[in-house]
């Protein structure tokens, strides 16, 4: 039976300048030792230095459930990493919301992806693997073998590409229409072919969304046809019951399949714990950041424009929130370097 990774909480409390210090130290160690183990992930070998290898070990040589949270941009995805999850999603959703400000109707394209794709991959370079969303793969076959290139660039170490049109939306919206199966196949063949033209581990998620137009049995038809072209995962998007999620895994098995958690949307709750029973291998939380950032953000708006105040907590200084963000990192890179910048504190 897999076993979930249990991450181990960041608190942040303490005394803050004794917190930093021993901050520094360690940050200090991982700039001598930049090739130890990650501590995120137990066990790695250290010929899994990228995200993509490392990714790619726990699918095929642990029995985790990879539990990601999604994370949309820098600070949600340091929260991420510094509660100790072994992976993250980086949610298009999310991206295109917060990046620009829209709803998710495929209005974000490459290189808003890719940009912050690479920003939140690249941000500790022992992290977890980021799996990132790429829609559709942003037109035909050339475009797709050129956004897996630039992923593989970025540091990406997983991401999803579906059978939706060019024209998409949030796979939890109703109205979603896909693309007949030989062009989603010509996604699939693009994106492999890519993946071994820069001999890379990336892994290659194939993703239907076909289960609201066409049915179970074609989006199972859809993906064992995926597989046989070398996807690496499995995930249909939009299950409607949880007996379905659990047909679909008995149906594909032994191949690993991702479950996107989506709640309040088209699919039912299912826990970590039932999803480990079930079968899945990954499991991804595409809201669990930018929901909660936007109800807590309109809420502390809403008190300012009532009270005119903000009312932030009296332990969450402005140095707190820089130490979530690397502080200690920078600090110490300046040290080792010889630098004085920080010699009267900060």
């Amino acid at each position: 039976m897999p076993a979930i990774t249990e991450p181990s909480v960041f608190t942040g409390n303490g005394n803050s300048k004794i917190d930093s210090q021993k901050k520094i130290q360690e940050s200090l160690k991982v700039l001598e030792l930049t090739t130890a183990p990650a501590p995120h992930f137990g066990y790695v070998p250290r010929q899994c230095n990228s995200g993509a290898s490392k990714l790619q070990h726990m699918l095929k040589n642990t029995d985790e459930l990879i539990v990601c949270p999604g994370v949309y941009d820098g600070l949600s995805a340091r929260v991420a990493i510094n509660t100790g999850f072994s992976a993250m999603y980086m949610t298009g959703a999310g991206t295109t919301a917060s990046r620009l400000g829209q709803a998710d109707l495929g209005i974000a394209q490459l290189h808003d992806m890719k940009e912050q794709a690479d920003m939140i991959a690249n941000l500790d370079p022992n992290g977890p693997p980021l799996i990132a969303d790429m829609d559709t793969g942003y037109g035909g076959p050339i475009i797709v073998a050129q956004a897996v290139q630039q992923y593989i660039r970025a540091g990406v170490a997983g991401f999803h590409i579906e059978d939706q049109v060019q024209m998409k939306r949030c796979g939890h919206l109703a109205g979603k229409k896909v693309v007949d199966k030989e062009t989603y196949l010509s996604r699939v063949r693009a994106a492999k072919a890519a993946k071994e033209r820069y001999q890379s581990d990336i892994v290659l998620i194939a993703r239907t969304d076909a289960l609201q137009q066409r049915g179970w049995d074609e989006c199972i038809d859809r993906l064992k046809a995926a597989r046989d072209l070398g996807a690496d995962v499995g995930l249909l998007e939009g299950y409607t019951s949880k007996e379905m999620a659990q047909k679909t895994v008995d149906e594909l098995a032994p191949w690993p399949l991702l479950l996107n958690m989506v709640e309040n949307g088209a699919t039912p709750i299912i826990t970590t714990k039932e999803a480990q029973e079930m079968g899945f291998r990954i499991m991804i939380f595409s809201f669990a950041s930018i929901v909660p950032a936007y109800t807590a953000i309109k809420a502390t708006f809403e008190r300012l424009k009532r009270d005119g105040v903000v009312g932030t907590g009296k332990d969450l200084t402005p140095r707190k929130l820089f130490e979530v963000c690397g502080l200690a990192d920078s600090m110490a890179v300046d040290m080792a370097a010889g630098g004085d910048s920080f010699g009267d504190g900060c």
